[in-house]
């Protein structure tokens, strides 16, 4: 594995370490580019806490820390700076006016771990045989690949659909589409093989060999311990080799500016 752009910091309040030590391990594993993608802070109504995420007020300290450590690194690896980023139509808009303060940051990648707006909603790894469900979910995912902010889709099949596989290949396959359409990765994510998760879903990753979608290795490291991950990356290329997946090794990143 030559690069991951989907790792976390002790910000999001699960998980561990430092950003150093995450660097000094993708050195050790023969990396050439480490991103940082924590989840991004909100701009919610008052008294709301996801609970899940940065506060916006370490914002500032956050994107300091990954642009000091990049000059400090420069010779050694390729860091960049992101966010994992849902699409919330009501707060989505707040969120890229407070990230267009700061130029340093390099990329989005899209996570959308819960559906609407979060806050009184289910998350997209509730089990369901809900079509209405699986259908938002794949409008929600639609509509933000159709703001190109964002440089690919993390966990795309998170969603826990348990109904007819026929309504899942229909409306997960428009999501592949689109992600082809405009040209944005889709992630095999290792924290899901590493735990033995609902996703990666075999039919997800099918449909994506079907469409010739662009497909990308994630860590999602939440500790120094899952930034090299070498049963996961096993199966992964396992996955592109039965599924016939166009995998590539680095992102075309898109600015959030």
């Amino acid at each position: 594995m030559l690069a991951n752009y989907h790792a976390h910091t002790w910000r999001c309040r699960h998980a561990f370490g430092t950003e150093r030590e995450y660097i000094e391990e993708a050195i050790k594993g023969g990396f050439k580019v480490f991103g940082f993608s924590d989840h991004i802070p909100q701009v919610w109504p008052e008294g709301y806490d996801s609970g899940m995420r940065m506060l916006l007020h370490q914002l500032p300290e956050y994107v300091k820390t990954i642009t000091d450590l990049k000059k400090e690194y420069e010779k050694d690896i390729e860091i960049f700076l992101g966010f994992e980023a849902e699409y919330y139509p009501d707060y989505f808009d707040k969120i890229i006016e407070e990230l267009k303060k700061y130029p340093e940051i390099d990329y989005l990648i899209l996570g959308q771990h819960f559906l609407y707006n979060e806050m009184n909603a289910p998350a997209s790894g509730t089990p369901t045989s809900d079509v209405k469900i699986l259908t938002d979910y794949c409008d929600q995912v639609i509509e933000a690949l159709e703001t190109e902010k964002f440089s690919c889709v993390a966990h795309p099949d998170i969603i826990n659909f348990k109904g007819d596989p026929s309504d899942y290949y229909d409306q997960m396959k428009r999501i592949c589409l689109k992600a082809k359409e405009k040209d944005v990765p889709l992630e095999i994510n290792f924290l899901g093989l590493l735990d033995n998760r609902i996703y990666p879903n075999p039919l997800f990753w099918r449909i994506a060999g079907e469409v010739g979608n662009e497909v990308i290795f994630g860590a999602d490291c939440h500790s120094k311990d899952m930034v090299i991950n070498k049963r996961s990356e096993e199966l992964a290329s396992l996955m592109v080799s039965k599924y016939n997946l166009n995998h590539i090794d680095y992102l075309k990143l898109k600015k959030v500016n």
